[in-house]
This record gives structure tokens, C-alpha cells and sequence, in this order.
């Protein structure tokens, strides 16, 4: 009798402790996100509308940019993104930024492309003052990501009163229960060389920083996301020492920031090619709170470049490199010059 208490007694315990640990899986079952930048290389419409930059991409321009070329390009960075799929994340990123898109127009033709129509992404769209016409935006998916606040910060820049370059949106929302910020960026250009126009680089990072220093002061568990084409390294000063960016996680503070994207160019990934030399300009850096032992929900898991072999050049002289719309002038029908990248984010759902 007592042997039969012991086994009756023992199966008890078993059984709870199997449904104690079921529940304690259930209850620490975790939700993952993708948050993803594009540079989708001068994705125009066929319309001249401001007679100078726009007159290339025009059907009687330099590029005979009609609407064959034009749908082409917009199926092709449709299928683009919607190869940006995962184990964790089958319904693509949650959010997207883009750069070198003209208007809103173009991102609305984009988002209804057959590839991506799905998933019903929403538009968030500012029209900067740029020389060339070209602007940031967000795409997002509303079932994964809401919309709370959105603002545009203009870079001034005191030694060129005149310069005018791309607005840096700053786009507030929630990911699931957690407030994040993520400040779109496209800064200027290495135009005139890298060395000479690095300090148009470090403004606006400058900017970045007092936009995010500006964010965690009212909220300090807010995670903030800066995304975007840098036109710097991960190891410039811009990134670095103005904006705060670590190249490790374990050595970034409170107020700083990690540059997952660093490593990976380290080990000889990038998301650009200039002269022969792979570099990594389109990067995602998070806010310390973002990472593990931070105040936020939200965790950092890991980085990726979307490097697959139908983004790269197939043949010929660039071969292996982004494949092009445009290649030594002529219409290469490919998709940009700039690799997408992407980075993962977990959250626990209870």
C-alpha cells in the first residue's frame, strides 16, 4: 500500500512539474521582428517635375527612363523584399527604411507591387529639400509595428548656407507592447572626397544624436533604431565618436549605441562596392536599451546583409557586385547598388 502511495505520489509531482514547465514555455514564448533598411538607387517616376536632376530619369533624358524601365524596377525591388524573409520573421520585416526614392508616389506604386501587396504595407513619407529630388521614408506593417509620431529634423549646415541634403525622420511607434524610435537617415555624400566631406557626415550625425539624446530624455526605455546610408564606415568619426556607436555590445553605456554591422564588415561583408573595395555604409545601430541586461522589451538577436546571388551582378566585368539598374550607362534592368540589410529583434510575449 505504501509503495503504491509512493508511485500514485510520485507520478503526481511529475505531472506538475511537466505542467509548471509548459507553462513557464507558454509564458516566455518570445516574438521575433525585422527591422530593415533599403537604399533602392534613384527609384524615380517617369515624370519631370523639377527640369534639372529629374530630367535624366525622364522618358527623352539621358537614361530614356519610361515606363517599361520604371515597372521593371519596381517589380524588381518588390521580389527584393520579399525575399527578406526568415524561420522567425515569414512575413518579412516589420518596418523598412528606403532612400533615393522621389516621392511618395513611387513607394505607393511599390508597396501594391504584386511581391509584397500581401502584406499591406503603410507608407510614412516626407518631401526633403535635396538638390537631386531623392528622400527617406518608412514602410511598415501594420500588424506588426503602429504608428504614433512622426517627425522630419532639417540639417543646417553654418559653413554652407545654401546646402541642402536629405531630412532625417524620426518615426516613434510600438512594436508589439514596446515604444521604439527610428530615425531614418540618407547622409550626404562623399562628394569631392571622403576626407573633405567628412564634416557634412559628422553634422549630421550631430543631428542623429541630438534627435536620440532628445528621445531617451523623455523616455529612457525607449529603444532607438539609426538606420540608414551613412556614406560613412561603421569606424568613421561620424559614426563612432559623434554619433556613439560601439563596436562591441559589451562596451556601449548608457546614452551610446552598438553598431552591429561593424563585425560584419570586419569579416569582410558589405552592402556597397566602390573601386574594387566592399564597404558597409548601410547600417542599423541601436540604443544601449536595446541590448541584453537593457530597460527595454525589446532585445537585440542578430544582424544580417541580404547578399543572396539575385541581388549580385551575373556576369562580366562586375560580376558578384549589386546588381545594377544602370550599369557603364546602359539599362542593366537589375535591382540596386546597395545590398538591403537587416537586423532581428526579440520580444518576450507573456
Amino acid at each position: 500500500m505504501n509503495k503504491l502511495r509512493l508511485r500514485v505520489m510520485i507520478a503526481s509531482l511529475t505531472l506538475l512539474l511537466c505542467l509548471s514547465a509548459a507553462s513557464v514555455a507558454h509564458a516566455q514564448k518570445a516574438r521575433v521582428y525585422g527591422v530593415a533598411f533599403y537604399n533602392l538607387e534613384n527609384l524615380f517616376d517617369t515624370i519631370n517635375n523639377n527640369g534639372k536632376y529629374d530630367l535624366e530619369f525622364s522618358p527623352k533624358g539621358s537614361r530614356a527612363w519610361d515606363g517599361a524601365k520604371y515597372w521593371k524596377k519596381i517589380h524588381n525591388m518588390a521580389y527584393a523584399i520579399s525575399r527578406m524573409t526568415t524561420k522567425t520573421t515569414p512575413e518579412g520585416p516589420a518596418v523598412i527604411g528606403v532612400s533615393e526614392i522621389e516621392n511618395i508616389t513611387v513607394l505607393q506604386d511599390l508597396v501594391k507591387a504584386e511581391p509584397i501587396a500581401a502584406r499591406g504595407y503603410k507608407i510614412v513619407h516626407h518631401d526633403s529639400p535635396d538638390a537631386r529630388g531623392i528622400d527617406v521614408g518608412l514602410l511598415y506593417n501594420p500588424k506588426q509595428f503602429r504608428v504614433l509620431t512622426v517627425t522630419n529634423h532639417r540639417l543646417h549646415v553654418p559653413q554652407l548656407p545654401k546646402f541642402r541634403t536629405r531630412d532625417q525622420m524620426c518615426v516613434v511607434g510600438l512594436m508589439g507592447s514596446d515604444r521604439v524610435a527610428i530615425i531614418v537617415n540618407h547622409w550626404p555624400s562623399r562628394r569631392g572626397g571622403s576626407e573633405q566631406s567628412s564634416y557634412l557626415r559628422e553634422a549630421a550625425a550631430a543631428l542623429t544624436k541630438h534627435i536620440a539624446d532628445s528621445l531617451l530624455q523623455v523616455d529612457p526605455k525607449m529603444g532607438v533604431i539609426v538606420m540608414g546610408d551613412l556614406n560613412d564606415s561603421p569606424y568613421d568619426k561620424s559614426v563612432t565618436q559623434v554619433l556613439g556607436a560601439r563596436k562591441k555590445a559589451s562596451e556601449a553605456k548608457p546614452g551610446e549605441f552598438y553598431n552591429p554591422f561593424w563585425k560584419l564588415l570586419d569579416d569582410g561583408i558589405g552592402s556597397y562596392i566602390y573601386r574594387g573595395r566592399w564597404d558597409l555604409f548601410d547600417q542599423i545601430i541601436l540604443s544601449y536599451n536595446l541590448l541584453d541586461g537593457g530597460a527595454n522589451g525589446l532585445t537585440f538577436l542578430n544582424a544580417k546583409v541580404y547578399n543572396d546571388e539575385f541581388l549580385r551582378t551575373p556576369d562580366g566585368r562586375y560580376q558578384g557586385y549589386p546588381y545594377r539598374t544602370f550599369s557603364d550607362g546602359a539599362f542593366a534592368g537589375g535591382y540596386s547598388d546597395h545590398f538591403p540589410t537587416e537586423i532581428f529583434l526579440k520580444q518576450i510575449v507573456k
